[in-house]
Formats: C-alpha cells, sequence, structure tokens
C-alpha cells in the first residue's frame, strides 16, 4: 500500500502507481491554477497567477511548480514529443510572464498546467485506465 500524508484536508499519495501520480498532478494543477476564488466572480486563480505579480523571481518559481509536472509525466515514461510540448507551455507560460501587465492577464488565458494536465489525462487513459477518475470541477 502507498504511503500518504495529510494536507489541508486532501490525502496526498506519495507511491509510485500511475494513479498515485494522477492525483499528485492534479493536486499541483489546482494549487497552480485554480486554488484561488476571485471575489464577485465565478473565476478562479492559482498560485501561478499571484506569483506572476512578481516581476522575474515569481515567473521563475512558477515555471518550477510547472515542471514539477514535466518531471511527474517523465516518471509515467510519457513520449518525448508530448513531453517536448509540455515543457513548451511551460516555457511559454514563463516567457510571456516576463512581460509586464501583459504576463499577469495572460495567466488568465494561458494555462500551461492545465493544458499539461490534459496531455497527462490523454496517456493515463490509454495507458493506465484503471487510474481514470470522474471529474468534479
Amino acid at each position: 500500500m502507498a504511503k500518504t500524508t495529510r494536507m489541508a484536508s486532501t490525502t496526498l499519495p506519495l507511491g509510485r502507481h500511475a494513479q498515485d501520480v494522477r492525483r499528485r498532478i492534479e493536486m499541483m494543477e489546482h494549487l497552480l491554477e485554480r486554488s484561488i476564488p476571485i471575489p464577485g466572480l465565478k473565476s478562479k486563480v492559482g498560485l501561478d497567477a499571484v506569483l506572476g505579480l512578481v516581476p522575474v523571481g515569481g515567473d521563475v518559481i512558477a515555471a518550477l511548480l510547472g515542471l514539477y509536472i514535466v518531471w511527474e509525466a517523465r516518471n509515467l515514461n510519457m513520449p518525448k514529443t508530448t513531453m517536448a510540448r509540455m515543457i513548451g507551455n511551460v516555457g511559454f507560460d514563463w516567457l510571456i510572464g516576463l512581460v509586464p501587465v501583459v504576463g499577469d492577464a495572460a495567466d488568465f488565458v494561458f494555462k500551461s498546467n492545465s493544458r499539461n494536465l490534459k496531455l497527462i489525462k490523454r496517456h493515463l487513459d490509454k495507458h493506465h485506465p484503471g487510474t481514470s477518475t470522474v471529474d468534479h470541477s
């Protein structure tokens, strides 16, 4: 059985099984892209957008957190072409984030971590169908 740790009322799986990896990636994507509700709107932003408000350093930290998702994908033996696309998503998000104002606005539109999660889910659904879950979002 995989080890787990308690984290803000959710369980973070620490195992190497594809289902554990999928859950960790989903949790990271949620944290980076849609964990903070915007008052008065039905939209949410994540840590990626908040970090983007800090010039240069915030974008670097957000990109490193996004690369964690790519690293987990590597552990799933995803195809190199898909991983290159994922790195491109993170790189584009980082590059556009370096542009003042434009980069901050782009975080609401271009969600590289959500795009990467979709690529990983597609791979997992094809190669590890037992990891599929019902999406509640």
